[in-house]
């Protein structure tokens, strides 16, 4: 991690995602009493962002990079919830829920983020039904996917849930068909919750079968549709 000084920014505060959200709801002064205090960090690949079972004393605006979101179940289980990419706002579930982090946001890719103090925000919260409405649904959205996730994991076998994934990067998260994979075969199977040897396994089908194809640590995805089929029956 990496603190920045007031001398360099990692991005400009009036012209980022986060401020042109917030000005459908709130004054530039509102917005200058949560904005005026965040603390710009980079983190770099691997770096854990914030805490499961921490206290809660922030949420982030993730402007750049992607991140997972994990639950640790014990020393020896953790598994992924979601993945995201910016620019979006991370860890604001802990604004309704409790004030210990309720999983771990880790990045993925380097990643710059602001801290806005969790406080300020709850506080500016009371006076605006609306943006409250707005953090709710934005925190609904976001945890979609892990609901769909599970529901793979309950219903699906290994092939289906791999799929599930290779569909859920592509149309969320790289946004790309020929993305440079920076989820390893270890994060997969966090996400798809099998083994390490099943994901290679899988994938090694799947290029042969040519659903997907490798370049490097590139995966190109050749055939959608056959991967929405194998999704769709499990």
């Amino acid at each position: 991690m990496e603190s920045v000084g007031d001398a360099y920014k990692l991005f400009n505060c009036k012209t980022c995602f986060l401020n042109t959200f917030t000005s459908a709801f709130l004054s530039e002064e509102e917005r200058g009493s949560i904005c005026g205090s965040a603390d710009q960090l980079h983190f770099k690949k691997g770096e854990v962002i914030l805490k499961q079972g921490a206290n809660s004393t922030s949420i982030g605006f993730l402007h750049k990079g992607i991140v997972k979101f994990t639950y640790e179940k014990d020393a020896k289980k953790c598994y992924i919830m979601t993945i995201v990419s910016g620019p979006k706002l991370i860890g604001q579930a802990n604004l309704f829920f409790r004030e210990k982090n309720i999983f771990s946001i880790v990045a993925v890719e380097d990643c710059d983020i602001c801290f806005l103090d969790s406080r300020k925000v709850l506080g500016l919260l009371e006076n605006h039904g609306k943006f409250l409405l707005s953090l709710v649904e934005r925190s609904s959205d976001m945890f979609q996917a892990s609901i769909f996730n599970f529901i793979s994991l309950a219903h699906n076998h290994v092939y289906g849930r791999i799929a599930d994934i290779l569909i859920f990067l592509w149309e969320n998260v790289y946004r790309n068909s020929e993305y440079e994979f920076t989820l390893s075969r270890k994060e997969i199977a966090e996400f798809a919750a099998c083994s390490h040897e099943n994901v290679i396994s899988v994938l090694s089908k799947y290029n042969k079968e040519g659903l997907i194809a490798f370049e490097g640590k590139k995966i190109i995805i050749k055939d959608m549709n056959k991967l929405k089929e194998i999704s769709k029956n499990g």
